[in-house]
């Protein structure tokens, strides 16, 4: 009898942990990931959510909890995509002088959108670690959030449509950027955080977490209707990841429900501290019975 293949509609970038998917090294005889997303995940995260373009794929840690918060009908699996430290990602424009953390307490920061995962972490080390009143900042966003029922807090404000966030930093109109791979390389920029690749290790020997970016997901009704294909998934998932051992940081988000739990409470709590979302979630909430048990 000829084996049915389960084909979805994916969105997945491709990274080291991800690469031994695409091409092709780590395969399914039950599934088939068509890899139809764009270059860069997050620009179909609003497809994913509001249009139903895809099955399945990676999806932002703070898209998921908001998509999660107002019912969106998607399965979390235990397995981070990507994940790294944040504190290098607020910079501050040197030429207009010093700045320390505080110091952008009744001023205008910009980030892409107040729900980017970037501005979670950062806004919440700013707050934990070096006692910043986010609420006194003025957050300049330019887009807006990937699920429709978030509503920005007060204390953000729509740039002009066209705004870039260094030329206005380099201006002087704000006085420091969130960013995250796409941070100027100038020589005029300087980090928020004072040697931050020094706190964010300080912060890891601390907390033992690494702030995760993207996780894995898959439609409800495919996750319903086929929980041995979910399964099949996760494994090509933990294959691929082991396939890209040697090109991984030696601090990445771990694998399994347990192992990623502080970091998701931490997501959860800074969310709801930030009004990302409108209640505070548990992490077992995240997961099914099928998904829990992954990677255990």
């Amino acid at each position: 009898m000829a084996t049915t293949t389960l084909k979805l509609r994916t969105n997945l970038a491709e990274y080291p942990v991800t690469a031994a998917m695409r091409d092709g090294r780590v395969t399914s005889p039950t599934v088939e990931l068509d890899f139809c997303g764009p270059k860069i995940a997050n620009n179909a995260f609003k497809a994913m959510l509001r249009g139903g373009e895809y099955d399945a794929g990676e999806l932002a840690i703070i898209t998921y909890l908001q998509a999660r918060a107002y019912g969106k009908p998607w399965t979390l699996l235990p397995i981070p995509i990507s994940g790294r430290f944040q504190q290098h990602c607020i910079a501050y424009d040197t030429a207009h002088g010093h700045l320390d953390p505080k110091d952008i307490e009744g001023r205008k920061v910009g980030v892409r959108t107040y729900s980017q995962t970037t501005g979670l972490w950062v806004r919440g080390v700013l707050q934990h670690e070096y006692g910043v009143d986010i609420d006194k900042v003025t957050w300049m966003t330019i887009e807006d959030a990937h699920v429709p029922e978030f509503q920005e807090p007060s204390n953000c404000e729509r740039l002009p449509e066209g705004s870039k966030l260094p030329q206005l930093l380099f201006d002087g109109e704000l006085a420091a950027v969130m960013m995250g791979g796409d941070m100027p390389k100038d020589p005029r920029m300087a980090t928020l955080i004072p040697d931050a690749k020094a706190a964010a290790r300080e912060w890891y020997d601390r907390e033992k977490v690494v702030p995760i970016n993207h996780m894995f997901v898959v439609h409800d009704d495919v996750a319903k209707a086929n929980p041995e294909e979910v399964r099949e998934i996760f494994r090509m998932l933990v294959e691929s990841r082991a396939a890209a051992a040697d090109s991984l940081p030696d601090i990445f988000p771990p694998i399994g429900l347990e192992a990623n739990r502080k970091a998701l409470e931490l997501a959860i709590d800074w969310s709801y501290e930030q009004r990302l979302i409108p209640n505070r979630m548990t992490v077992d909430e995240l997961f099914t019975d099928l998904t829990a048990g992954l990677g255990a």
